[in-house]
């Protein structure tokens, strides 16, 4: 089983330089070169320029490069997309998306400009619309990959309050994940603002794992090792599942279905979990 790790995935602002040089050496599974939120618009094309120059650089390691774009009706949206077509990033992420139709035509312009059939397609989930149509935005085209919650601007668009519990979002969290699944997508849950609020970082990752979510979005260096802890198998868990494993193929060789470990039903859909916890933990090298 091939897993990809997404626990971290850590924005970087595109216009400034010493940032993207110093994310070559970061804990992150994940770096979205940010050309969007992160950048004001006299800076805009520098940021576009600098983003381009660091992924054609390299020396990223193993770290997924993510291209964050502005969105297609801004001045900077289609240079962003046909920039990012060739860049040679794993991914690009399209934001303020409110329909199946605004990712067919960020996809549209990605395949004018060249862009290789590897390169992926992110989208932010960041509007009530965008909640609403989670399922035909999942299955939009064959090129996207991941769905990016961004709860900080869907808290705005609800009028809803920045609670510890998120329980304004737990809605729009559940419908992303269920798109996500549903279409065999990975989903990473939104950022957590308060840079000096550890505690509440550490509950938004626990909620976020529990949901489902397989990583967090962050802004910040320090909330790194927060996230890749809490959606990292634990020693505990991974040793789990290799008992799992085991008895279930020992109850297999002797002509059973299921068996127990621990005193709980094993069954197939239990080994399929337990192979993923497995998959993980010896990517990013636990237990």
């Amino acid at each position: 089983m091939h897993i990809r790790p997404r626990r971290s995935a850590l924005y970087m602002p595109g216009a400034n330089a010493r940032a993207l040089d110093k994310a070559r050496s970061l804990p992150a599974d994940v770096l979205i070169l940010d050309l969007e939120d992160a950048v004001a618009p006299d800076a805009k094309e520098q940021a576009r320029a600098q983003v381009m120059a660091a992924v054609h650089e390299g020396g990223y390691g193993s770290r997924e490069l993510v291209i964050r774009v502005n969105g297609l009706d801004t001045p900077w949206g289609h240079g962003d997309l046909v920039a990012a077509a060739t860049s040679g990033a794993d991914a690009v992420l399209i934001c303020k998306v409110d329909s199946a139709e605004g990712v067919r035509q960020a996809d549209r312009v990605l395949r004018a400009a060249g862009a290789p059939e590897n390169l992926r397609l992110w989208v932010m989930m960041e509007t009530p619309r965008a909640m609403l149509a989670a399922g035909e935005i999942a299955g939009a085209c064959p090129r996207i990959e991941c769905l990016v919650m961004g709860t900080s601007d869907l808290t705005k668009d609800l009028n809803a309050l920045p609670t510890r519990d998120r329980l304004p979002m737990v809605t729009s969290l559940g419908l992303c994940l269920l798109a996500a699944r549903a279409y065999g997508l990975t989903a990473i849950d939104g950022v957590h603002v308060d840079l000096d609020d550890a505690e509440g970082l550490a509950a938004a990752c626990r909620q976020g794992r529990e949901l489902g979510f397989d990583g967090k979005t962050l802004i910040h260096p320090k909330q790194l090792d927060a996230a890749n802890e809490a959606f990292a198998p634990s020693v505990e868990e991974v040793t789990r599942a290799r008992r799992i494993i085991a008895a279930h193929a020992e109850a297999v060789a002797a002509g059973k279905g299921i068996t127990l470990v621990d005193g709980k039903l094993i069954e197939a859909l239990h080994v399929e979990t337990a192979r993923r916890v497995v998959a993980l933990a010896e990517v990013v090298g636990v237990g």
